[in-house]
């Protein structure tokens, strides 16, 4: 069973940029794709990025200011944030489905980690 922890979250002003980071079973991530979602306060959780087989997806929201990556001989998927903007503020939470079709569709990913909150002053 996959585990799932994310890292990296914080404060940053508008701008600034975050890397997050999370750490997973390499032995279940070669078995399938890698997400990241975030939820704000009061509004829906939201596909920002999923990689498939070094294949990127990205949500419109935040198309060309994110970037996810994973090191091939490592356990963890990043997910780098950049020129963020306070509506940007939410908790982050990345996920896992097995299989290899790029999807943001939340209930494709069944295992998720426990969240990181980024926080964007204006």
């Amino acid at each position: 069973q996959v585990q799932l922890v994310e890292s990296g979250g914080g404060s940053v002003q508008a701008g600034g940029s975050l890397r997050l980071s999370c750490s997973g079973s390499r032995y279940s991530l070669s078995r399938g794709c890698m997400g990241w979602f975030r939820q704000a306060p009061g509004k829906d959780r939201e596909g920002v990025a999923v990689l498939c087989g070094g294949v990127p997806l990205y949500g419109d929201s935040v198309k060309g200011r994110i970037t996810i990556s994973q090191v091939n001989n490592e356990d963890q998927v990043y997910l780098q944030l950049d020129s963020l903007k306070p509506e940007d503020t939410a908790m982050y939470y990345c996920a896992f489905k097995e299989g290899w079709r790029l999807s943001l569709r939340l209930l494709d990913f069944r295992t998720w980690g426990q969240g990181a909150q980024v926080t964007v002053s204006s």
